[in-house]
């Protein structure tokens, strides 16, 4: 039963058909296996799937990604990363990462983090005499950062899915992001300690000021979002609303960058990418069903348990397998498809599933600078246009730091649940 749901999935997804529609026929797959066919049930999952309330926070945060964006909040950030930073040798560089980490508290994906600050970075960099398949490799390793520092859609994505807090995930996420930040920015000045870089004069405090002023709108943000989940003053979901709504209207009567075709290509391709997702929640859950009935957790969990009863060398190996899928699969696929198989194991070790969310969301990130999917390696490409390879070759080293604090956040949980067990018990 096991092989039948593996071998299918992986024969539809590699003959190029959408992740949604392969999950949708994998479900009839299985089904028609077991002998029990009834075509009703995909239809009837796909609509409780897509029916819940948690699932709006995705195309609301979305749609404030795309403001900031192209409202110019994403330059006003970097203006004023780099008047602190920018008289640092490499001090660009780490600009990037500390950019990429003030937009993660707002857009909560990936690829607009990156596509964000890294159409505003790289072509300065590149001028400024930083390599340019190097500089890329950190901005798109800083943009990965983006769904790990709260808010993040594929934490939504797991919380609905696993019917699992999603304010308390969104917390769990805060010390992980931290951690990466750090260790990115000591791994940058290892990379470019021996590099001739140009670096700007020290910003005076007039100047520091003066973007302080700029970029406040920006700023803010992230401290509405995150100061009113805290507070209880409003959840996720409507969290991502009051973003969407905050970066129009900066953006349009503030900054005043945005036209009504501007306005309107935003809401278009925030139509197109919620979609896309959920299309595959919806199959997700029709999927989810299935596997539940051919007891599908059951058999996993019985395979991995007879390598050991240690609750910490199942994570091990399941943030292996976490890997490796996210090398072949985007974020909140790997999520639908995985959580529903594994949640049932880690909850029989004990482990809390806010933990084990944390873990799988921050796992599947890293397949997104991994290749051969890496979305986000494609964002990157695109923008400096260097070949693939190019980028591959200088991404490892970040790449490893990505993949040292998933371990260590593994077999250290207070570092992950301290914050949410510190404001929510």
């Amino acid at each position: 039963m096991l092989a039948v749901f593996v071998l299918s999935l992986i024969v539809f997804v590699a003959i190029n058909i959408p992740v949604g529609f392969s999950l949708a026929l994998t479900s009839v797959v299985l089904m028609l296996y077991m002998g029990n066919f009834d075509f009703i049930v995909i239809p009837q999952n796909f609509l409780s799937g897509a029916d819940n309330f948690a699932l709006m926070a995705i195309p609301f945060f979305i749609l404030a990604g795309e403001f900031m964006n192209e409202g110019g909040l994403s330059l006003g950030i970097v203006k004023f990363v780099k008047s602190l930073l920018g008289h640092v040798k490499g001090g660009l560089g780490y600009v990037a990462i500390v950019a990429s980490m003030i937009f993660a508290g707002v857009s909560g994906a990936a690829v607009a983090d990156t596509s964000a600050i890294g159409s505003v970075l790289l072509p300065l960099m590149e001028q400024e005499g930083y390599r340019k398949d190097k500089s890329t490799a950190l901005v798109c390793a800083a943009g990965c950062v983006g769904p790990i520092i709260p808010p993040s859609i594929p934490m939504v994505v797991f919380g609905v899915m696993g019917g699992v807090s999603i304010t308390r995930m969104f917390l769990g996420g805060i010390v992980p992001g931290l951690i990466t930040v750090i260790l990115l920015i000591f791994a940058w000045f290892l990379l470019t300690r021996k590099e001739k870089l140009l670096t700007y004069e020290r910003a005076t405090l007039k100047e520091i000021l003066l973007s302080t002023k700029d970029a406040a709108a920006s700023l803010m943000l992230p401290v509405i979002i995150l100061g009113g989940i805290l507070s209880g003053i409003f959840t996720p979901t409507e969290a991502a609303v009051i973003a969407a709504v905050y970066a129009f209207i900066i953006s349009v009567f503030v900054y005043r960058k945005l036209n009504f075709k501007q306005i309107r290509d935003i809401f278009v391709r925030s139509a197109r990418s919620t979609s896309v997702v959920m299309l595959v929640v919806a199959a997700a859950t029709a999927i989810a069903y299935i596997i539940t009935i051919a007891q599908i957790p059951k058999l996993l969990g019985d395979l991995l348990l007879s390598t050991s009863s240690n609750k910490y060398v199942i994570l091990i190996l399941i943030n292996f397998i976490i890997l490796i899928v996210g090398c072949f699969m985007d974020v909140s696929p790997s999520i639908l498809i995985l959580g529903p198989i594994l949640l049932p194991l880690v909850k029989q070790l004990g482990v809390d599933p806010v933990f084990f969310g944390v873990i799988m969301v921050y796992g599947l990130c890293i397949g997104l600078i991994t290749p051969p999917v890496g979305n986000v390696l494609y964002v990157g490409c695109g923008i400096t246009k260097i070949s693939i390879v190019d980028l591959i070759k200088q991404i490892w080293p970040l790449v490893l730091v990505y993949i040292i604090v998933l371990f260590i956040i593994t077999l250290i949980p207070p570092l992950v649940m301290f914050i949410p067990d510190m404001f929510f018990k």
